[in-house]
């Protein structure tokens, strides 16, 4: 351990010992304040107030005829006072020089911002008043930050996974709220300019601070020190404004199955609309753009939160989707609402009930009879007020509290528009919908409840459907299929007058094991139940004869809904969020598929356009870009959290919740290697770039480094990097693999030498030129622009710099994923936004050459592939990037 001393000496000369060096670096402080500040006076004595010393004519002083430097400066800097607003600094202006790690000064050992007597570049515990010295030369006072509770990556685990979802995304967004209106506002701030106040120890405002040689950022009030390479003469000549690439959902992988109805149709095109997170999915089976037995892919991005339900009008061309509510990235609600758009246009064309519905939207259904001209809505309330609205101009007609139990579907007759009927929890409600056509809010809705008499009442009443004769068929839960009839009602049914007409029960036939999902009338009148339990899907004839049936193989799950296609095809939806294709005398075959619960690991192939994703749902699935196709999938058969493809791309690393790491053949799927390092879950794993250490990042503060064999399959224990005094988030590889970067939950910035016995870096100044051959680290020089104001230091989740060097993607916390230029080495820099997911985007990754971006949903499961447009060819970025023009960061595009 640092530090330690021999084996005679004791605790108090080990206190003796660190008083004096602390004293020493002391001394050293003073001596270059001193220096430093007579230097800034001299140099004010010889400027002339109105002009320059260029514009006067007399030549800049060098390096050769300037008094000597102060001790421990440069000989390379050049000391010029600096003004911004009300902060005055000294700033070091790095002059021309060859890059390298000789450049730099070095620096003294210990500080106030270094964890453990260690020296960081992030907030780290505290251990004295003393600033950190830095590199000689720097003159910078700063207030010894306090440690505060810092979040958990990955820890959604320790959470019911039923509460999660929203309430973090909306915690977070409430609370990033006030702090954006407090960093955004001069008034509320009580007049502080940005720049002159780092802010408290509880401020989540991020604050930078120039200072030459290096750049200082604020977190939570810690602050974070990051040296500018020496090749940098000035942050002015970095590239401004958003990048020329830009980006093009191109695939979804995945389909909301597991906790959703009304989500899978065919519409007139034949395309299969269904939805998954805020998009609406037109896909079209076989051919198109992704080849043979891959389909082609449109898609509906207008929602701003994730889509519940769905209804196609009669015509098969306009679509209502129904979202929830949610908040966004300022902790504004965001209302549910009732989107109807054009999908062949995929324009959207009205926008209903916008400030009318609560929670959300659960059930929809367009009228029949007259051409779609009536929309029924069912919202999430605690009422679940039930609402009939005018298509064509969003306006209410009617509305009623519907029941307190759960609504699950909702439909028109198709032979009366006056006849509503509802299903859920222990209810079938037959409604009657009177007057109020063209007149908003004067139509009035009635109520009959479905009698079930000497029949079971089942719990739950998930789908029914109508029947050409009038009669209408129900699911339920306990797998029977009831017809119910038109019938004069008893008139010596208590609160029922004589002679009315209501529905009563006429038939019951046992279909199916366990509950009854889904039903589904066909073209030539005979009727399919899809079986929960029992994975069946059945076809009955008239009488409730059965006819024929499928089983659906278990690893697809129950049949959620069910859609007739193209002649005798049939579309499946699954509780596993996958969607079949196929028939009942075929058997079905998937054409999509995706995760079922949380996401968190994402690699990509090196040379294939490949990727691999795991998650909460302990599922590794290795997925082909180009097929838009699940390659294989294994059951881990615990959480994983990160993966990172061997080099040669024969064996994946994968680290799972429990400590535990595994290197899989990735042709044979074979576990070939079984490691345990700790007990907690590891964050990341990452391989050198030439294939020869495995580094793997955990939650217990260490970094596991490995020798892997040439294959990969072969690995040992090479050492650990201590050190960081939180978990450990993301780590890169330099480009000779030498040395690692590394990131932790208390917002550190390490530097490793792994060649040299896994030995932290001290001197971080020496670092500063030093290239990785790859760039997820969160924090850095190179990166520190991607940070909001505001931010809290957890809400960007993952960060990845593209192969050619030109754009960095950024996953955060708000649903959104954001391209930014490389270098992003300006505060605030302006980037492209894009939305899509409904829940916090937990990575990014570029393929190997750089053609696409593939982004992970948290809870959304969703995985989306992104189309990189405008990317100029291959290769590293040119030393000046093409300017272009500077948006201010209020004005970043959402496309």
């Amino acid at each position: 351990m640092d530090g330690a001393g021999g084996p005679g000496e004791g605790p108090a000369q080990e206190v003796l010992r660190s008083l004096s060096q602390r004293l020493q670096v002391q001394e050293k402080e003073m001596e270059l304040v001193k220096a430093a500040l007579a230097e800034a006076l001299r140099l004010l004595r010889l400027q002339a107030p109105p002009t320059s010393l260029q514009d006067a004519g007399i030549p800049a002083p060098t390096r050769d005829s300037s008094p000597a430097a102060p001790p421990g400066l440069p000989p390379t800097c050049s000391p010029s006072l600096v003004s911004r607003g009300t902060q005055t600094e000294v700033q070091m202006e790095p002059s021309p020089g060859p890059p390298g790690l000789s450049n730099g000064p070095p620096a003294p050992q210990g500080g106030s911002e270094e964890p453990s007597g260690t020296q960081s570049e992030g907030g780290g515990s505290s251990s004295s008043g003393t600033g950190s010295p830095g590199p000689p030369g720097i003159l910078r006072l700063v207030q010894p930050p306090q440690r505060a509770d810092t979040p958990r990556r990955n820890s959604s685990s320790s959470s019911s996974p039923s509460e999660r979802p929203r309430q973090k995304l909306s915690r977070k967004a409430a609370s990033s709220a006030n702090l954006l209106l407090r960093s955004g506002s001069t008034e509320s701030r009580g007049g502080k300019d940005p720049l002159s106040s780092p802010g408290g120890p509880g401020s989540r405002r991020s604050n930078y601070n120039l200072e030459g040689i290096s750049v200082k950022m604020f977190l939570r009030g810690r602050p974070i020190t990051m040296y500018i390479p020496s090749g940098i003469r000035s942050l002015e000549e970095l590239p401004s404004g958003p990048p020329p690439e830009t980006l093009s959902l191109d695939w979804v992988y995945g389909y909301r199955g597991r906790d959703s109805r009304s989500n899978l149709f065919v519409l007139r095109s034949g395309e299969v609309v269904y939805f998954i997170a805020c998009v609406v999915v037109l896909y079209r089976p076989g051919g198109g753009p992704g080849g043979p037995g891959g389909g082609g892919q449109r898609h509906y991005r207008g929602h701003t939160d994730c889509v519940r339900c769905l209804a196609v009008h009669p015509d098969g061309v306009r679509v209502a989707s129904g979202q929830t509510a949610g908040v966004d990235k300022d902790g504004k609600p965001l209302q549910p609402v009732v989107h109807v758009w054009d999908s062949e246009t995929l324009l959207k064309l009205q926008e209903i009930g916008l400030g009318a519905f609560e929670r959300g939207v659960g059930a929809l259904a367009f009228s029949v009879v007259d051409q779609g001209a009536f929309l029924c809505v069912v919202d999430d309330s605690n009422e679940h007020m039930l609402s009939v609205w005018d298509c064509s101009r969003g306006t209410k007609l009617a509305e009623i509290k519907s029941t307190n139990d759960s609504v699950l579907a909702v439909g028109f007759s198709p032979r009366d528009s006056s006849c509503i009927v509802t299903s859920g929890k222990s209810h079938v409600h037959f409604w009657n919908w009177s007057g109020g056509v063209g007149v908003p809010g004067n139509g009035t809705l009635t109520r009959k409840q479905g009698v079930f008499g000497k029949y079971k009442k089942p719990k739950f009443i998930p789908c029914f459907v109508f029947l050409p004769d009038g009669d209408i068929l129900t699911g339920d839960s306990e797998g029977n299929i009831l017809t119910w009839g038109r019938s004069l009602s008893d008139s010596r049914t208590p609160g029922r007058g004589g002679a009315k007409e209501t529905y009563g029960i006429v038939a019951q036939a046992h279909a199916h094991e366990g509950s009854i999902f889904a039903l589904c009338l066909r073209r030539d009148g005979t009727v399919l139940s899809g079986g929960g339990r029992d994975r069946r899907l059945v076809q009955w004839g008239p009488g409730l004869v059965a006819l024929q049936e499928a089983e659906i193989p278990e690893h697809f799950g129950a049949v959620r809904a069910i859609a007739e296609g193209l002649g005798s095809e049939l579309l499946v939806g699954t509780t596993k969020n996958a969607l079949l294709r196929g028939d009942l005398a075929q058997g079905f075959s998937p054409v999509i598929q995706g995760h079922t619960d949380e996401l968190w690991g994402l690699c990509t192939h090196p040379f294939q356009n490949r990727f691999l994703t795991c998650g909460h749902d302990r599922q590794l699935c290795l997925w082909d870009g180009e097929g838009h196709a699940l390659a294989w999938s294994i059951d881990l058969k615990e959480t994983g959290l990160c993966a990172d493809f061997h080099p040669s791309g024969a064996v994946v690393a994968v680290g799972l919740n429990t400590g535990r790491w595994l290197v899989l053949d990735t042709e044979t799927r074979e576990i070939v290697s079984d490691v345990t390092d700790g007990n907690e879950q590891l964050s990341v794993v990452r391989y050198s770039p030439d294939g020869l250490y495995l580094a793997i990042g955990s939650h217990d503060n260490m970094i596991y480094i490995y020798s892997v064999s040439s294959d990969g399959a072969k690995s040992s224990r090479f050492g650990r990097c201590v050190g960081h005094s939180s978990f450990i988030t993301h780590l890169d590889w330099s480009k000779d693999g030498n040395f690692i970067m590394s990131n932790s939950g208390d917002y550190e910035i390490l530097y490793w030498d792994v060649a040299g016995g896994c030995k932290l870096l001290r001197n971080r100044y020496e670092s500063r030129d030093r290239e990785w051959a790859t760039y997820t680290c969160v924090l850095g020089f190179h990166v520190y622009g991607v940070w909001p104001d505001g931010s809290d230091g957890t809400d960007i989740n993952s960060l990845c710099r593209s192969h050619n060097e030109r754009v960095v993607a950024v996953a955060d916390d708000f649903c959104k994923v954001h391209l930014f230029q490389y270098p992003c080495a300006r505060a605030k820099a302006p980037s492209l936004v894009y939305g899509g997911h409904g829940s916090h985007v937990t990575s990014v990754r570029f393929t190997h050459d750089d053609s696409h971006l593939v982004s992970l949903g948290g809870k959304d499961a969703s995985i989306f592939q992104w189309r990189v447009l405008g990317a100029g060819g291959a290769g590293p970025a040119p030393a000046t990037p093409s300017r272009t023009p500077s948006l201010s960061p209020a004005s970043s595009l959402d496309v």
